[in-house]
């Protein structure tokens, strides 16, 4: 027997679920996805991940700017599912959509609920040096990720983990419980317990403005700063390479643990190897981009630019 379901996603991370419910029989009666975005130099219109894999299968693709309107809330009750399955769609769902499968909607959330509930769990995980995250499945109710826990796996962050590579690890994890959850709704065993209020953190869409590095920080503020934010959007500080202040964006960092940075100011550049003074310890550069250019290890960028000891950051 195989479920009847709407699947609900937008970017990269949503595409393996997709793919996994498709390999494993269930009918998918529609895919929901963000609209065309224009993107790149030309701005062209550019559909997403989702979007792209569904036209690969053969699906029925909506992408309705919202869900507040009463016949686009009658179109989706039309499609008579078993479930609607949510992977970062980036649409709130309002309760007539909520209500609408016979079995409601599971979300996979990307972080072990309720820490990091809201629109980047894994940045923010990443960003306030958590050691451990991981995917949950769970069922949707009108709050932001509030509502109850059906099946969970957790995964260590590592030291150097980035934003990138963490993602990447989640998103066939996560790909994987939704499959086995959707055995267990099949045969009448899914069950579901209540998030605990205690320890609940709200992961806020990230603002450009928070993407700058502040070498005031300690050196693990910085580093985890620079890490969750890799490979996009990307941290970045300034540099006068010659030609007065440009935006250099930071790829990698690395602690530096034992560097001495005693009496250095912040943003100062201690050694050949790229050992950065931080407001108490030191991050060594490990890949650095210029606008325009592509990533180099920092040797090579220090040689172009004629980056030396003694310079001093923004």
């Amino acid at each position: 027997m195989s479920l009847r379901v709407v699947f609900m996603g937008t970017p990269d991370f949503s595409v393996p679920v997709l793919s996994e419910i498709v390999g494993h029989g269930h009918e998918v009666a529609a895919v929901y996805a963000q609209p065309p975005r224009p993107a790149g130099r030309g701005m062209a219109e550019r559909r997403s991940p989702v979007h792209e894999a569904a036209d690969r299968f053969g699906l029925s693709v909506r992408t309705p700017k919202s869900l507040r309107d009463p016949a686009e809330q009658d179109a989706f009750a039309a499609l008579d599912a078993d479930v609607a399955v949510v992977v970062a769609y980036g649409l709130l769902l309002p309760k007539p959509i909520l209500d609408a499968p016979a079995e409601g909607c599971l979300n996979l959330h990307a972080s072990l609920l309720p820490r990091w509930r809201g629109a980047a769990p894994i940045n923010r995980a990443i960003m306030a040096g958590d050691a451990e995250t991981g995917v949950m499945v769970m069922r949707m109710d009108e709050g932001l990720d509030t509502g109850p826990v059906a099946m969970a796996e957790r995964v260590a962050i590592g030291p150097d983990t980035t934003a990138g590579e963490l993602h990447d690890r989640l998103a066939p994890l996560g790909a994987d419980l939704i499959i086995r959850a959707l055995g267990a709704l099949e045969r009448g065993g899914l069950t579901f317990r209540p998030q605990p209020e205690e320890g609940a953190l709200y992961a806020r869409k990230l603002r450009n403005d928070e993407t700058r590095v502040d070498w005031s920080l300690p050196a693990a503020a910085v580093h985890d700063h620079v890490r969750g934010l890799s490979p996009a959007p990307g941290a970045w500080f300034e540099a006068d390479l010659g030609k007065g202040p440009e935006r250099i964006r930071l790829v990698r960092s690395a602690r530096a643990d034992g560097a001495d940075a005693a009496g250095a100011a912040p943003g100062t550049v201690l050694d050949a190897a790229g050992t950065v003074a931080c407001g108490t310890g030191a991050v060594r550069l490990v890949t650095l981009q210029r606008a325009g250019g592509k990533p180099l290890a920092f040797a090579d960028f220090a040689r172009g630019a004629r980056l030396a000891a003694g310079a001093l950051f923004g």
